[in-house]
């Protein structure tokens, strides 16, 4: 596994949604394994196929906010991490579809071996 960031901007402000260990063990802690979660966030774990957007919110701001406290780490500055409410103003503005585009996109890469094949 290797930490992948991605950057998005929203109202003229860029942030980077960031997948790595500790949005990793974050989620598996709310949602117990990150395949659940990934089915809740695709649509395949509701009756509808619907996405869950609770766990899409939770998974977008646990990215987002670790990008925001490895930013503050690097720079020494301390923005503050963002609401779930504010994640989901950012979600409404660039759309589900385009938010699980960008999530997935970090998760797979993130997880993608290292390992050239021999």
């Amino acid at each position: 596994m290797k930490e992948v960031s991605k950057t998005i901007n929203y109202k003229g402000r860029d942030y980077k949604i960031v997948f790595n260990l500790n949005v990793m063990e974050e989620i598996q802690e709310e949602y117990g394994s990150l395949n659940k979660w990934g089915d809740l966030t695709d649509g395949k774990g509701s009756e509808n196929g619907e996405t869950d957007v609770k766990a899409l919110l939770f998974g977008f701001r646990a990215m987002l906010n670790e990008g925001i406290d490895i930013d503050n780490e690097e720079n020494g500055t301390n923005e503050p991490f963002l609401t779930t409410k504010k994640v989901g103003r950012i979600l409404s503005d660039i759309g589900i579809e385009k938010a699980n585009e960008d999530i997935n996109s970090v998760v797979i890469e993130s997880v993608k071996s290292d390992e050239k094949n021999a």
